[in-house]
């Protein structure tokens, strides 16, 4: 995308619906609604995080309360998960545009991932994590430091603690589940 470019037209926001038993052990649904966590960064336009849900140990009691707006950064928390839906906007053209938006989410809302602004790819970081990526809709590309792949709706990656970065070379916004094991670099 140019730098004057208009974005896609933003994807609908995530619909949460969270289950529990009643005191007699009959399920209900207890909420249905739009994400409590939704997080934007200005100097990223387009971009949309929401943190759905998260769990505090493991193994974690079924019946544990949401604490997902008190989650901040990347990683999951010490013996738990993180489960967030990233939208993606189209990558800017201009590659020092592309490293500013890159960096830009990063500091923002990721801090806690290592990652170096001076890569020679922007947007590469690093997580102690298990992460389950899945390709909801659109196309995103996933970018290692060696070597690429397209991911298309429906599509799974399987992210064991490697220098990653995400990017969408497309003309139309991509959504991506992620779900994030605490783990532990060997």
């Amino acid at each position: 995308m140019s730098a004057g470019a208009s974005l896609p037209p933003a994807l609908p926001p995530v619909r949460r619906v969270v289950t529990a038993n009643d005191a007699g052990g009959r399920s209900f649904i207890r909420e249905d609604g739009e994400n409590p966590a939704v997080h934007t960064v200005a100097g990223r336009p387009g971009f949309r995080s929401a943190n759905i849900w998260r769990t505090i140990d493991s193994p974690t009691p079924i019946d544990a309360e949401d604490t997902i707006t008190e989650h901040e950064g990347v990683q999951p928390p010490p013996l738990g998960t993180v489960f967030r839906i990233i939208d993606f906007p189209p990558r800017p053209e201009d590659p020092e545009e592309r490293r500013r938006q890159a960096s830009a989410s990063l500091n923002t809302l990721f801090a806690d991932a290592h990652h170096e602004a001076r890569h020679d790819k922007p947007g590469m970081h690093v997580t102690a994590s298990i992460d389950y990526a899945i390709v909801l809709s659109g196309t995103i590309t996933a970018i290692m430091d060696d070597g690429e792949t397209d991911l298309h709706a429906g599509d799974v990656l399987i992210q064991r603690g490697t220098n990653h970065g995400w990017e969408n070379r497309t003309r139309a916004m991509a959504r991506v589940a992620f779900i994030l094991i605490d783990g532990r670099p060997e």
